[in-house]
């Protein structure tokens, strides 16, 4: 691909500078939405348009509309330049422990609305779902739980009474299950409505294929998956057993919780699955070059759409 010719950045400096030139951040949009080379209209697929060079749009002769490199993908609708959003993409893209909207307000001169805006719209390209499950006979899959949400110490006594769950018990947390496929380094991740046996067994069934040897703790609610060559670790006794643990996950846990607390500092729980997105992309991504994540995550913008009203629960996604 052009992009991927010697002259494209490596580092965020260099993405900068090169991205600043409109027609770099123009040729290398054109490339993405169009990588056979023939622009089509995004509307009517129509081939035929007039392309105005003074405002870097195109006309379709077929429609008669007007169309840019951001119709169909989740810029549309977005007054902030290619310049700016394709500086966010590398920068979310490549920050280990997170980024926040903040930070995107006061590096590329936009407001902080605007930012968390742009910020979700990112992680929705970063939104890999996948139907092909985790595992298979003679790999290993770890399984683990973890809550997310604020301390119960730090809260008013009375919004300790308002947020106690009566699912789980946990005061204002939310429970996450993730899955950690040892061969592979993949992570996958879900929100659960708690940790009864019933939900546990569906979140398993549905991502890791079976005869796949199960590694978890001593969580009563996993006993009873057959399907599975289930390892258990009970950590009241030890925390590793030849090759049964799940360090890697807690080790995942320890990363994800520094981002949330050090950078993102409160999420809301609707909201929560959006930043698990995004830190599991990086996670599955971790030995690539940031150049590659940019270009991986770039690819993943055409065909999405997330609107502020769809982001902010006013209407339905």
């Amino acid at each position: 691909m052009k992009e991927q010719a010697n002259s494209f950045p490596t580092t965020l400096q260099q993405a900068i500078v090169y991205f600043a030139n409109p027609d770099n951040a123009l040729a290398f949009m054109v490339t993405l939405r169009w990588p056979d080379g023939v622009i089509t209209c995004p509307r009517c697929q129509s081939d035929k348009y007039t392309f105005i060079s003074t405002r870097r749009t195109w006309q379709c002769k077929s429609c008669k509309k007007m169309f840019t490199v951001k119709l169909g993908t989740l810029m549309e609708d977005s007054p902030i330049g290619l310049d700016k959003w394709l500086a966010a993409i590398w920068m979310i893209g490549g920050a280990k422990n997170g980024i926040s909207s903040y930070e995107i307000h006061r590096g590329l001169g936009i407001t902080q609305k605007s930012a968390w805006f742009l910020m979700h719209r990112i992680r929705l390209a970063m939104q890999t779902g996948t139907f092909e499950k985790l595992g298979g006979t003679g790999s290993q899959v770890e399984s683990d739980e973890t809550f997310i949400g604020g301390a119960a110490r730090f809260m008013h006594k009375n919004k300790r009474t308002e947020k106690i769950s009566s699912k789980t018990g946990f005061v204002g947390k939310v429970a996450v299950m993730g899955l950690l496929e040892r061969e592979t380094g993949e992570v996958r991740l879900k929100i659960v409505e708690s940790r009864k046996k019933h939900v546990i067994h569906q979140a398993v069934r549905e991502d890791v294929a079976e005869g796949t040897e199960l590694i978890t703790d001593a969580l009563g609610s996993y006993v009873g998956m057959d399907e599975y060559i289930h390892q258990v670790i009970d950590h009241a006794v030890k925390y590793v057993e030849g090759h049964v643990h799940t360090n890697g996950l807690e080790n995942f846990w320890c990363l994800l919780k520094r981002c949330i607390k050090g950078t993102y500092v409160s999420i809301e729980p609707f909201h929560l699955f959006r930043y698990l997105d995004e830190q599991s992309f990086r996670f599955n991504n971790r030995k690539v070059t940031d150049q590659i994540r940019f270009l991986a995550i770039s690819r993943l913008i055409v065909g999405r759409r997330l609107t502020y009203k769809e982001l902010t629960g006013k209407e339905p996604a």
